[in-house]
Parts: C-alpha cells; sequence; structure tokens
C-alpha cells in the first residue's frame, strides 16, 4: 500500500513556486494557510513531510498534517492517513485504522484508495478476508485506471478467487496494467502467453513480455528471460545473452536463477 500524489496536487505546488512573494519561501506560504485550517494546505504539507520535499523527511509531522486535513474531508488526505496506519509510519501500524480511513476515500471514488481496501479485504487486514468484496473495490478502482487494481483483478481472475476463475478476462485486466508499464502484470501476460491460457500460446509474445518485464526490474522475469534466451524458445539461443539475464536475476536472490549461473558459466 502507499501513498498518492495527484496532479491537482503538483499544480498547486507549481502555482505556489511562481506566485509566492520573494520575502516568503512557497513551502512557508502553504505552512502558513495550513495553520489557518485550510484542508488543501494542510494535505501539502503532510505530502512535503511524507516525501521529504524542500523539508526533512518526518513521518510523525506528515501524520499530523494528513490528520488535520483528513478530518475536514480531504480525500488525499484520508487515503495517505489510511497508508501511513497501514505502514506504521508516523504512527503505531494499525490495520484497522488503515482500513477506516481507505474507506472514507474509496467511498468518495479515489481510485488508490479503492485499491488498498481491496487489498485489505484480499489479506485480511483490518477486516475480515473477504474476496468478493476485495474483487468488488479492485473493479472499481480498476474501472478508473487504476494499473495496481487491474492487475490485482487479474489475479483475482486467474485464481477464481472472489469471482469465476475466468483465464480471458484475467488476461484483459493483466493487459490493461501492462500496457501501463506495471512490471508485475507484464510478467503475468509472458507467463499467460507461454502456458496458453485464456489466449493461444505463443512463444514469441511470452518472450516479449517476460523481456518489457524484465527491463522493468521483474527478478521472475529476468530469471525467465534467461532460460527462454538458453534454450531458444520465443527467440534465438542466445547463452551469453542466458548468462546476463540469468545474473540480473541471480544478483537479486532468486535462487534458481543462481543455481543455474552457476550450471551455465
Amino acid at each position: 500500500m502507499y501513498l498518492i500524489f495527484n496532479r491537482k496536487t503538483i499544480i498547486f505546488l507549481l502555482i505556489f513556486s511562481l506566485f509566492a512573494c520573494s520575502e516568503t519561501s512557497h513551502f512557508d506560504d502553504i505552512r502558513k494557510s495550513a495553520m489557518q485550517g485550510d484542508a488543501t494546505s494542510q494535505t501539502l504539507l503532510g505530502e512535503a513531510y511524507a516525501n521529504g520535499q524542500g523539508v526533512t523527511q518526518d513521518y510523525n509531522k506528515a501524520f499530523e498534517w494528513y490528520s488535520k486535513a483528513a478530518e475536514q474531508g480531504n480525500v488525499t488526505a484520508q487515503n495517505n492517513l489510511g497508508a501511513l496506519y497501514g505502514n506504521g509510519d508516523g504512527v503505531m501500524q494499525d490495520d484497522q485504522k488503515a482500513f477506516e480511513w481507505y474507506s472514507k476515500a474509496a467511498e468518495q471514488g479515489v481510485a488508490t484508495a479503492q485499491n488498498n481496501l481491496g487489498a485489505a479485504y484480499a489479506n485480511g487486514q483490518g477486516v475480515t478476508q473477504n474476496y468478493q468484496k476485495a474483487f468488488e473495490w479492485y473493479s472499481k478502482s480498476a474501472e478508473q485506471g487504476n494499473a495496481d487494481a487491474q492487475k490485482y483483478l487479474g489475479f483475482l481472475y486467474e485464481d477464481g478467487k472472489g469471482v469465476s476463475q475466468d483465464y480471458k478476462k484475467a488476461f484483459e485486466w493483466y493487459s490493461k496494467s501492462a500496457e501501463q508499464g506495471n512490471a508485475e502484470a507484464q510478467n503475468r501476460l509472458g507467463i499467460i502467453y507461454a502456458n496458453g491460457r485464456g489466449v493461444a500460446q505463443d512463444y514469441k509474445k511470452a518472450f516479449d513480455w517476460y523481456s518489457r518485464a524484465a527491463q522493468a526490474g521483474n527478478v521472475d522475469a529476468q530469471f525467465t528471460l534467461g532460460i527462454m534466451y538458453y534454450l531458444g524458445e520465443g527467440t534465438s539461443e542466445d547463452i551469453e545473452m542466458a548468462k546476463i539475464w540469468l545474473k540480473k536475476a541471480a544478483d537479486h536472490g532468486h535462487k534458481d536463477a543462481i543455481a543455474l549461473f552457476e550450471e551455465v558459466n
């Protein structure tokens, strides 16, 4: 689970940067506005402290300002406050509190909060595990274009959790997420093409998606890409390229990659 920093926030910061008076930094202007009770400024101040932007990172202060804004109904602050509770940053870790704040933001249509709420239900964090509820909230978030939710929706369809198993639907949602650059979804697409689940088996396309995921840093994809080069599946056999990708995966601690890399050398 993670914090969000939306476009409106970025635009707001840019406006402050451009128009803040010479005697006072835009950060001081935001702080002044926050202290006067402006919820948007309180959220911005929380984000600044949470991300260490223009100020030393301080989760305690981030928690303080997110709390003020969240109590006023700021949906970004509500989601981010949930993330602090979920991660135990600036406050004692509390999955129930995280769930409560995610719920407030999710009910108001915040896609990231809906994804976080889906994760809470899927993992039984702060609430009884319920895959049907997870499916419901992931769906809401995925329909808004959240790449993580699209990926998780693919997981649920592939595993038949909270919904009837449907490999074609899994493929569709993985594809949406993968096209947005989600490395884990790209790796899953590689697996689907390699196994021919929900789509015709195609090692070339499997290779292409494994390649994207591997280049984005997905360790499992790096290992599999090494094997495909080694065996010449979906691509020409290339032992040197196999070594390169196996080593990348091995350097990240992938045990099978470590063993195979030692074998091919």
